[in-house]
């Protein structure tokens, strides 16, 4: 039940310990994300959702930017040792408010 700290992320791709699952590859091909924007998010993005309980590690929502500053939101895990992507999308209005950061209340 550990929440991350998005320092630590960073020196952990810093020293090169991220790791690129081929689901999470596939899916930023489909939308066209590259890892640098990935890179660009988490090192100038801010953490907006903790996920301390996932599986198998805790994860978190960083919101940031891609290198044409576009939004961006990254998912990722860690374990202290290893930052694993889980995925990268484009936010949009009908998830989060117009700061791209507060989800929307799901409204039946």
């Amino acid at each position: 039940m550990n929440e991350l700290n998005l320092d630590d992320l960073r020196k952990l791709c810093e020293s090169g310990n991220i790791k690129w699952t081929k689901h999470v590859i596939k899916r930023l091909q489909e939308r066209q994300i590259y890892r640098e924007d990935v890179y660009h998010a988490i090192f100038h993005g801010k953490i907006i959702e903790q996920y301390p309980d996932a599986f198998p590690n805790p994860a978190c929502l960083i919101s940031g930017t891609d290198t044409n500053d576009t939004p961006l939101h990254v998912v990722v895990g860690a374990d202290g040792v290893i930052i694993t992507v889980i995925t990268a999308y484009t936010p949009t209005l009908d998830k989060f408010d117009t700061n791209l950061e507060t989800r929307k209340e799901n409204k039946p």
